[in-house]
């Protein structure tokens, strides 16, 4: 997973050579070297991504677009989703979470207690509309957040998970809604209100998890009960950019203290019982700034973290764990998604 000169513009050439060749699919009277036009015409590449499988855009090298919706989906015959125009909902759709090929969504009214969340496959366009939690309006103002559960493997049938904190408790308590009974649960645990601003809701491993680690960091759904996972490793929240799961893993990326003057990152895998962080990858990102040179901002101190600005979108591991080459790294800089 380490980037170089080379492999960066021979990436940039397989890009200009794929869009050529769905320009001649489409329209065989063009020609090839019309990949460049293309790869040049944001609206354009916009239509032509739309128009393929989830997959295959999961193996695109670069996209003009700053929306990013991981998927692991191995269906390549069926289109990814167009729009959020499966509901006729007066104020409109957002996304809040993916998991594992569904979407979590809600509507976009401004108060929180009129919320409606939406359960949408894209693939398959069906979507299910979730009740609303028990305990009326003067709960439903209180939700955090709302994350979902699901894992084909495991249960055809998915979870959606919701943390709320109902006045006057000074705590945050969950309810649990089930595809299988079409009801909502009052779970028994609670946990104390935290220190830090919760963010990163992930599921993995039978469990949500979110971030910033605190007191309790992720809720069993098994045993329904609240949990930590170890932090001690990353004292230096303001390194942490990506907490996410790709095939199984839970990864966390840190940037390397600027101070080194070394543009890198460690990707950290949490072991599969909880227990501890071991670093899996360091990405040596020194080349990127070359390639990319719009993601320096020359107004910051080159060994400040205010000096490169980019994002990391995602960590997606590769079907075949003995093939660490597909493995790969999504990360935005200004103006583009790379892998």
């Amino acid at each position: 997973m380490v980037n170089t000169r080379s492999k960066i513009k021979k990436i940039q050439n397989t890009i200009n050579l794929w869009f050529s060749k769905a320009a001649m699919a489409d329209n065989n009277h063009l020609a090839t070297e019309s990949g460049a036009l293309i790869g040049s015409n944001d609206d354009l590449l916009i239509e032509i991504l739309l128009r393929l499988p989830v997959t295959s855009v999961l193996r695109f090298k670069s996209v003009s677009n700053s929306l990013y919706i991981p998927f692991d989906d191995e269906n390549e015959s069926i289109p990814p989703f167009r729009n959020l125009d499966f509901y006729p909902d007066p104020h409109g759709i957002r996304i809040l979470q993916s998991c594992n090929g569904l979407l979590l969504c809600r509507s976009n009214e401004e108060d929180e207690r009129v919320h409606k969340y939406y359960v949408f496959n894209p693939t398959t366009k069906q979507f299910a509309v979730i009740p609303s939690i028990l305990g009326g309006m003067a709960v439903r103002k209180t939700i955090i957040f709302m994350a979902l559960a699901f894992h084909q493997t495991d249960c055809v049938h998915y979870k959606v998970v919701c943390f709320y904190f109902p006045e006057p408790d000074d705590v945050i308590k969950v309810q649990i809604y089930s595809s299988e009974t079409g009801k909502w649960k009052i779970s028994d645990d609670y946990m104390s209100l935290p220190d830090c601003y919760i963010d990163y809701i992930v599921f993995w491993n039978q469990a949500i998890h979110w971030y910033q680690f605190d007191d309790k960091s992720y809720f069993k759904l098994d045993t329904e009960e609240f949990q930590s996972l170890p932090s001690e490793d990353f004292e230096n929240w303001e390194m942490t950019l990506y907490f996410g799961e790709s095939r199984g893993h839970l990864h966390l990326v840190e940037r390397v203290d600027p101070r080194e003057s070394r543009l890198q990152l460690n990707v950290f895998e949490m072991l599969n019982d909880h227990s501890g962080w071991f670093l899996k990858y360091r990405v040596d990102l020194d080349e990127l700034p070359d390639a990319y040179p719009e993601m320096i901002n020359s107004y910051f101190d080159p060994l400040s973290l205010g000096y490169y600005i980019f994002d990391v979108f995602d960590v997606v591991r590769g079907e075949h764990e003995e093939e660490e080459e597909e493995t790969f790294m999504v990360i935005r800089v200004p103006g583009k998604v790379i892998r």
